[in-house]
C-alpha cells in the first residue's frame, strides 16, 4: 500500500524532460524574483535585535551602542523584567496562553543573546541555529560581511562483543577512529547573498579509508523571513541528524542508525529551491538529483538500504530529479512536530537486459516530533520508504534471494535524556540519555525473493553525555543490537565532539 495516495507522484505524472524543465523554470524563477527583493532594500531586524531594541527604541539608542558591557547590562536588565512579568501573568487567574507563550519565547532568545555574549563575541551557541542548519553551521548567519569560520569534530572509541547473541563469533575488532574534522567557510556579501560550505575530512587519512568532502556549498538569496531561495550542493532536510549532526547537539556516541539506514545520512544532492519562516512554522523545499539506485556509478540501493545510492553531488547522473519538501511547527517554545517527503525516480537511466527502462520510483516520508522542557529532551521520528520496480531493480544488479532490496522498508526511534544539571546555574550539562530503535530495510521484498531476518533490527542505547561547556561534549553509551536472526553484535562506545 502506498504511503502518498492523495499525491500526484512525479515520477508517474511527468517524464524526466518535464522535470528537467520544472527545475529550469524554477531556477529562472529564483534569477527573477532575486533582483526584484534585493532592490527592495535590506531585509528586516533578526529576532534578537528586535527584542533586545524594546519597544520604540532604535539600536543606536540602545546600550548596545556602548558596547559589550553596556549591551550584557541591558539585556540582564530585560531579562529580569521579563521573568517578573512572567510571573504576574502566570499569577492571574485567567492567563491568556498566548502572552504567555510570547513571554517564553522572548525570554529563550535573550537568554541565548546572554549566553552568547558571555562567551565570546566568536563564539557559537549550542543549539542556536539558522534556517534548519546547525549552530556552528549557521555562524554565516549571524556574522556581519566577509570570512566566516567554524567547524566541528568527533573521535569515537567502539569496542564489540566476541560474539554475536546466537553464540558464534562476532570477527568484529575494537577500533578508536578520529571520524571527522570539519570546516565551515562561509562568507556573506552583503545582508541578501551568502555563500556556506562544510569541507569534511573523513578518518584521519586518504590513505586508509578516510576521504576528503565537500558535505554542502551552496549560496543563500535572503528576500525575507517569509521566503529565501538556495541554491548549490544541499543537505536534504528529512530526520533529525542529516543536517542537526555535530556532536554536541544530538544524543548517543553513534548517530541512530535508522537515519543511516533509512535517511541516509548525511545525504546531501544538488539543487535548488526556497525556504523561509512563516511565524512559528518553517520550511525548506529543493527540487534535487535524484538517487542512484541502479549502482551505474556507486553500490546503488542493497538490502542494507538507501546509503549506497546517494550522489553526493559528484558528477551526479540528472536523468531522474525529486522533489523533498519539510515543515516543522513550533507548538510552543520548546515543543516541535513536523514531517518531510521525498518524491522522485532512482533509475537515472538504466535499462534492463530487455532494454526496459528502470524508473524505480521512490517515495520516503518521515514524521518527527521534538520536546524541550527545562532539563528534559525528548526525540520521536518514524520513516518509511517505498520503492517501485525492485524486481528490475534486482535483477540489474544480479541480486537473488535474501540480497533483494527492499520494496517498502519502515521504522521509528523514541529517544530521552534529562540534563541533572539543568537547576543550577552552570554551562556544565551531565546528561543520561536512552534510545529505543527498530527497523526493517526488507519489510516487503518483490515476489520470487526471500526477506533477510538479518535486517529487521532492534537497538536500544542507554548511556550518559557530559558536557564541560556547551560547545564540547563526552559521550559514554551501550548498544544491545538485536535482529530476528540471532545475529546481533552488541558494543559499547565512548566518543568525544565539539564544535566552534
Amino acid at each position: 500500500m502506498r504511503h502518498f495516495q492523495n499525491m500526484q507522484h512525479v515520477h508517474n505524472s511527468a517524464s524526466p524532460q518535464v522535470r528537467v524543465a520544472a527545475a529550469l523554470l524554477l531556477m529562472a524563477a529564483l534569477l527573477v524574483a532575486g533582483p526584484v527583493a534585493l532592490a527592495a532594500g535590506p531585509a528586516g531586524s533578526a529576532e534578537i535585535s528586535r527584542v533586545s531594541s524594546g519597544d520604540g527604541e532604535t539600536e543606536a539608542d540602545t546600550p548596545a551602542a556602548r558596547g559589550p558591557e553596556g549591551h550584557l547590562e541591558d539585556l540582564e536588565r530585560r531579562v529580569r523584567d521579563l521573568e517578573a512579568e512572567l510571573a504576574a501573568a502566570e499569577g492571574r487567574k485567567e492567563a491568556d496562553p498566548d502572552a504567555l507563550q510570547e513571554l517564553e519565547r522572548r525570554l529563550e532568545i535573550l537568554s541565548r543573546e546572554i549566553e552568547k555574549l558571555q562567551i565570546g563575541e566568536a563564539a557559537v551557541v549550542a543549539e542556536q541555529s539558522a534556517y534548519g542548519m546547525g549552530p556552528a553551521a549557521s555562524k554565516i548567519y549571524q556574522a556581519g560581511e566577509g570570512v566566516s569560520i567554524g567547524g566541528y569534530g568527533e573521535m569515537l572509541l567502539e569496542g564489540f562483543d566476541s560474539q554475536k547473541d546466537d553464540g558464534t563469533a562476532s570477527g568484529k575488532t575494537d577500533q578508536l577512529d578520529f571520524l571527522r574534522a570539519v570546516i565551515y567557510l562561509g562568507y556573506k556579501f552583503n545582508d541578501r547573498i551568502l555563500f556556506n560550505s562544510e569541507i569534511e575530512f573523513e578518518h584521519a587519512s586518504t590513505g586508509k579509508e578516510g576521504e576528503a568532502s565537500v558535505e554542502f556549498a551552496y549560496l543563500d538569496f535572503l528576500f525575507r523571513d517569509e521566503v529565501n531561495a538556495r541554491v548549490g550542493m544541499v543537505l536534504v532536510p528529512m530526520g533529525f541528524v542529516n543536517e542537526l549532526h555535530e556532536p554536541p547537539i544530538f544524543l548517543g556516541a553513534r548517530r541512530p542508525d535508522l537515519e543511516n539506514r533509512l535517511i541516509p545520512t548525511t545525504w546531501r544532492e544538488n539543487g535548488a529551491g526556497v525556504f523561509g519562516d512563516l511565524g512559528p512554522v518553517s520550511y525548506r523545499a529543493y527540487i534535487l538529483t535524484g538517487f542512484d539506485g541502479a549502482g551505474l556509478d556507486e553500490s546503488g540501493f542493497s538490502a542494507a538500504g538507501l546509503r549506497g545510492g546517494r550522489q553526493s553531488g559528484s558528477k551526479s547522473f540528472a536523468e531522474d530529479f525529486a522533489l523533498v519538501a519539510r515543515v516543522d511547527w513550533e507548538i510552543t517554545p520548546g515543543l516541535m512536530l513536523g514531517g518531510s517527503f521525498y518524491t522522485g525516480d532512482s533509475g537515472q537511466g538504466a535499462k534492463t537486459s530487455a532494454l526496459e527502462k528502470i524508473e524505480a520510483g521512490t517515495d520516503i516520508m518521515d514524521v518527527h516530533l521534538q520536546w524541550r522542557w527545562r532539563g528534559l529532551e525528548f526525540r520521536a521520528l518514524y520513516a518509511s520508504v517505498d520503492l517501485e520496480q525492485v524486481d528490475l531493480l534486482n535483477d540489474f544488479k544480479g541480486l537473488t534471494g535474501k540480497a533483494s532490496i527492499g520494496s517498502e522498508m519502515d521504522g521509528y526511534y523514541v529517544q530521552a535524556g534529562y540534563n541533572v544539571l539543568a537547576s543550577r546555574e552552570t554551562n556544565q550539562a551531565l546528561i543520561p540519555y536512552a534510545r529505543y530503535e527498530q527497523f526493517d530495510t526488507q519489510s516487503e521484498v518483490p515476489a520470487g525473493f526471500l526477506r533477510d531476518p538479518a535486517n529487521d533490527v532492534e537497538v536500544v542505547t542507554y548511556g550518559i553525555a557530559y558536557k564541560p561547556i556547551p560547545n564540547v561534549v563526552f559521550k559514554l553509551d551501550y548498544q544491545n543490537f538485536d535482529n530476528a536472526a540471532g545475529t546481533g553484535t552488541d558494543q559499547w562506545n565512548l566518543a568525544a565532539g565539539f564544535l566552534f
